[in-house]
């Protein structure tokens, strides 16, 4: 499941406030600003590694200047909790998320668009962590104060609606989950251009729910749309192309396509993005259908394994 989170909603809109730095501080802000930008262009790549350090840097430095309740300092403290929940440290984001949240409902007041973006960052980490009850009373918190300030049709109503699907298809909602999904998809096909990669995200996840329901063949036109787009966007080698074909992998093993399945599996690997569940059971489905031999299977697995420790070192 593809979900929005929130960085460029937030860094586009925090510089609200005139700065009032201590004397000195001006080049040190610049080189934040220079450093912020920097971090949001390495977390759109998926290199979080490169941009953790920069946004520690970042945060320092507006603390410094700035005081720690300046919505600049909420801003940095948003790109840094992004970067550890997209590396699976909730530990460590939950509370920036907070202190961030806190400093925009002081600053703006509790109905800003930045207090929504924060809301359902700060959702997306109890989802992650499967907190749903949690996580719900955010999202719809969210949502509201998107359609109140934007209007039902803006692509930031899209992205909540789209977060508040996948919760719901988490818990195996799909009813509530489908026209939200949908709606999500038609808004962004009516406000962006035709290859833009949210709409690449609608795509994934409608045909994920469709998937998850057994309804592959409403499943697969909308996964190779999906690919297509985000192909053309970022480049065949970037981790949400690789997201992309290992879960449409991950539908053709399950409708028996072992060989198409294989292909994709594969090619997400030589990518160095191997989901190892995914490769191994379509590994084992290729044994089972004699598609493979036993012996290069057990190679390949072994490859994978050795892959998954060398990537967790």
């Amino acid at each position: 499941m593809q979900h929005m989170r929130l960085l460029a909603a937030i860094t586009g809109l925090a510089i609200v406030f005139v700065a009032m730095p201590s004397a000195g501080s001006g080049q040190s802000l610049k080189k934040a600003e220079i450093l912020h930008k920097k971090v949001s262009e390495l977390y759109d790549a998926g290199k979080y590694d490169e941009a953790l350090p920069l946004a520690q840097q970042v945060l320092s430095i507006r603390e410094k200047a700035l005081g720690p309740n300046h919505p600049d300092v909420a801003a940095s403290l948003n790109s840094l909790a992004l970067l550890y929940q997209d590396q699976g440290h909730y530990v460590d984001a939950e509370p920036l998320y907070k202190r961030s949240l806190a400093i925009y409902e002081k600053a703006f007041g509790s109905n800003h668009r930045n207090v929504a973006a924060l809301l359902n960052n700060l959702a997306e980490i109890y989802r992650d962590q499967g907190r749903y009850a949690d996580a719900e009373p955010l999202y719809k918190r969210s949502l509201a104060i998107w359609e109140r300030s934007l209007g039902r049709n803006h692509p930031d109503v899209a992205a909540s609606l789209n977060n508040l699907a996948g919760l719901y298809q988490a818990q195996g909602r799909y009813a509530d989950a489908e026209p939200l999904f949908r709606r999500s998809l038609a808004v962004r096909e009516k406000s962006l251009h035709p290859g833009h990669p949210n709409i690449a995200e609608s795509l994934h996840n409608l045909a994920a729910l469709y998937k998850d329901q057994g309804h592959y063949v409403d499943a697969e036109p909308l996964y190779k749309r999906s690919l297509a787009i985000l192909e053309k966007s970022f480049g065949p080698d970037h981790p949400r192309v690789a997201r992309s074909l290992n879960d449409l992998a991950e539908m053709y093993r399950k409708q028996g396509r072992v060989a198409e399945a294989l292909r994709l599996v594969r090619t997400a690997a030589d990518m160095g993005f191997d989901r190892r569940d995914t490769h191994l059971a379509v590994l084992t489905a290729a044994v089972t259908t004699s598609f493979i031999p036993d012996t290069d299977a057990f190679s390949e697995s072994y490859k994978v394994a050795q892959r998954v420790v060398s990537s967790a070192a």
